[in-house]
């Protein structure tokens, strides 16, 4: 039994061996033979795209229909988004056909640059239906959240997208959900059908660099771009402001209306006038400069000079019938000291285009008033009014009870020569102000922003030059007992403006140290589109000129001198001259010059007034300080200057 056992184990050895041993002794045969097949990860999804590569072909025509039909397709679904009804854009149809086949065109230029680049014909209707989307649900809640509309210059403000939402009205609406839907739904079905655009990687690229070539001449070339939208019949008026900008959105909409205003851009970007030279520089500043005593024989005021956030007067506007308990502190103030009527560069947003004005005693204008003039300046430190103050020993401090990064503004404002910056995150949680921080609405109350300068009045050994831009007032106007009572809850939140401007200058008062302020609002509120209370006025490029005057007021604790305050509108880039002419500072030549040009030309302003000339001597001035060599007679210091280039 026991050697039949052992036979057994012997042959059952071999016979697992033999399979082994073959394939050691004929690894050429074992290599041919076939082998296992492998197992698929994802059998439904591979013939899923089988049936999609046999698409290509087998519904070769109806995937050439998709193909021509989407640039209308999708051209339409971002005109209707924008507008929020079909109706709008059947009326788009019949009032403006050839701005429509312009769109359309355009929008096929743009179709056939991204099929280059993809191959794949739903890769680059989806990239493409992705961009005009967002593009035209961006219009949709940035004029219903302001009444202005989108142009490319906004996307500059991208990086502060989670600031903007706290601003913006962003309401996702079942109607805004089904435009989206349709859209993926034309998305999907082109995926399932899978057409290709049949080329050799180089004629893709040739196609797509061809595409780029007409919409660059579209916005740089003026004998390619003026005959072609006369042809169309695009309206090209150059919109000064606002309201003749969004007058141009309704005959242009929305694709033809960004391609435009992007070619309007580039034909008004700064370009150094070819006699700027130190010499010329030289010779505007070769005035007499008064030098007699300074600061009235030495004495010092603390200046406060604060801009409130959308804060306006409009009783402007009898029809409103406003309650005057309203402006109540604000009038007090005014009769106290003296106010009168500055005109701003701005309306209903671009809050830097004031605040240049006031922190440099420059017209934006002079850079040809763009929407953020302070990406403009050069990479080095700036004459800035605060560079004035620091050189005349006042400690220098900058408030904004909002978030640093808002505009780059502690980065690009650390140039400007404040010693203090203090600035209040509520997103981060983080905060410089050294007294308790209050909230009324969705930002910090004005009276936070006054404790805080009484604060550093208090706590400095010197004078004190501080500028702030509150943020009390800025919308959204949505928080109240109506939340659709945008103007009411506005005009509630001036209302409570005024109390803390009360209580502020009663603090004033008490303080023993001779204090200046000066008051004003950066522009007019944003406010809703189609609901707000400037559509009930009626305004438009014709008559919105009031939107653009802002009451001011200057008060002081001491016997101020007023009289250097003009009775007559004047730019808001004049306040820093009026304001030294106040505290009887010293002068230099650039400062001298600019009060002669207050006397001469006292508002220089094309959002105001698109009639007034320009002026080539306030225009180079303004270049040569903020962008070029600053040969301008400058307040910092030798050494600070040899750094500049």
């Amino acid at each position: 039994m026991t050697k039949k056992s052992n036979v057994s184990e012997k042959e059952a050895a071999l016979k697992t061996a033999d399979p082994l041993m073959k394939d050691v002794s004929d690894p050429i045969e074992a290599a041919l033979e076939p082998s296992a097949p492998k197992k698929v990860r994802f059998p439904r999804l591979k013939k899923f795209n089988e049936k999609r590569e046999l698409n290509t072909t087998k519904f070769s025509k109806f995937n050439m229909f998709l193909m021509i039909i989407f640039p209308v397709f999708i051209c339409s679904m971002a005109e209707i988004t924008q507008s929020k009804y079909f109706t709008s854009y059947f009326k788009f149809w019949t009032e403006r056909p050839t701005v429509l086949i312009f769109d359309i065109l355009l929008t096929a230029v743009f179709f056939v640059f991204f099929l280059g680049i993809f191959k794949k014909g739903w890769i680059a209707m989806a990239v493409h239906s992705f961009i005009f989307m967002a593009l035209s649900t961006t219009e949709l809640f940035k004029y219903g959240t302001n009444g202005n509309h989108l142009i490319l210059s906004d996307m500059k403000l991208v990086r502060s997208v989670k600031s903007l939402t706290s601003f913006a009205y962003i309401k996702i609406t079942p109607r805004l959900i089904l435009y989206y839907a349709i859209v993926v739904a034309f998305v999907l079905v082109a995926m399932y059908f899978n057409p290709k655009l049949k080329a050799t990687p180089i004629k893709r690229v040739t196609v797509s660099c061809a595409c780029v070539l007409p919409v660059a001449a579209l916005i740089v070339l003026p004998a390619f771009y003026k005959p072609v939208y006369k042809t169309f019949k695009l309206d090209t008026t150059n919109a000064t402001n606002a309201f003749i900008l969004n007058e141009k959105f309704d005959k242009n909409h929305f694709l033809a209306f960004l391609i435009q205003t992007a070619t309007e851009s580039y034909s008004n970007r700064l370009v150094v006038p070819e006699d700027y030279s130190e010499e010329y520089i030289d010779q505007l500043m070769n005035i007499p400069v008064d030098t007699h005593e300074d600061f009235n024989g030495g004495k010092k005021p603390n200046v406060i000079v604060i801009m409130s956030e959308s804060y306006a007067d409009f009783r402007v506007f009898d029809q409103l019938d406003i309650d005057k308990d309203c402006y109540k502190y604000f009038d007090r103030a005014a009769a106290e000291g003296k106010g009168g009527t500055a005109i701003t560069p701005t309306y209903a947003s671009w809050t830097v285009r004031s605040e240049f004005e006031l922190l440099f005693g420059l017209p934006v204008r002079g850079l040809n008033t763009p929407n953020m003039p302070q990406r403009e300046l050069a990479d080095r430190e700036q004459p800035a009014l605060a560079q004035y103050y620091k050189s005349w020993g006042y400690e220098t401090v900058y408030v904004h009870p909002f978030m640093s990064g808002f505009y780059s503004r502690a980065k690009i404002y650390g140039h400007f020569g404040f010693e203090k910056m203090i600035y209040h995150d509520d997103q981060a949680g983080s905060t410089d102000f050294t007294v308790p921080v209050k909230h009324f609405g969705t930002y910090v109350d004005d009276s936070t922003v006054f404790d805080q300068i009484v604060y550093e009045i208090k706590n400095s050994d010197r004078p004190v030059y501080l500028h702030t831009t509150t943020m009390q007032n800025h919308q959204p106007y949505n928080q109240g007992e109506d939340p659709d009572d945008e103007f009411g809850n506005y005009l509630t939140w001036i209302h409570h403006s005024n109390e803390g401007l009360k209580e502020f200058l009663a603090q004033l008062k008490e303080i023993d140290e001779p204090t200046l302020v000066f008051f004003v609002g950066d522009h007019f509120p944003s406010l809703r589109g189609e609901t707000s209370v400037y559509n009930q006025l009626g305004l438009s490029g014709e008559n919105c000129t009031p939107l653009y005057q802002q009451k001011y007021f200057f008060w002081s604790n001491y016997d101020a001198d007023f009289s250097y305050i003009p009775d007559h509108e004047t730019s808001f880039f004049y306040m820093p001259y009026i304001i030294l002419n106040i505290i009887d500072a010293p002068r230099d030549a650039f400062i001298e010059k600019m009060n002669g040009f207050m006397e001469t030309v006292p508002v220089y302003s094309s959002e105001y007034n698109s009639d007034i000339p320009r002026n080539e001597e306030l225009d180079i001035i303004t270049i040569d300080r903020v962008i070029m060599e600053e040969f301008s007679p400058s307040p910092i210091p030798e050494d600070e200057l040899s750094t500049h280039n």
